[in-house]
């Protein structure tokens, strides 16, 4: 299990991410538009520096639902490889047979 804190801090900035979302992509496409002036590009990439770090969605990292492992992430399942293996021997796992021999 991951230290509740490194959960909180990403659950954090997925909310913040979120709620600059539409403001980060407004800026982004001033400061990329080549037919707006150098001027405004510069002022709107001033703009982009001054939003809080954590909004950026690059900075969320994906974690395991069941345990928070940030490692072995499957994307489609949204559970780390440990998590899967754990409730798929269980049978909690719809479609899924762990062989053993």
């Amino acid at each position: 299990m991951a230290k509740k804190s490194a959960i909180e801090k990403n659950q954090r900035r997925r909310k913040l991410s979120k709620q600059y979302a539409a403001k980060r992509a407004e800026l982004k496409a001033m400061v990329q538009d080549k037919t707006t002036s150098l001027e405004d590009r510069f002022n709107a990439q001033l703009k982009l520096a001054q939003l809080p770090r954590n909004s950026s969605p690059v900075r969320v990292r994906n974690r395991c639902e069941v345990s928070g492992r940030p490692r072995g992430f499957y994307r489609k399942l949204k559970m780390s490889r440990i998590a899967l293996r754990q409730l798929g021997s269980h049978g909690q796992v719809p479609g899924m047979v762990k062989s053993s021999w």
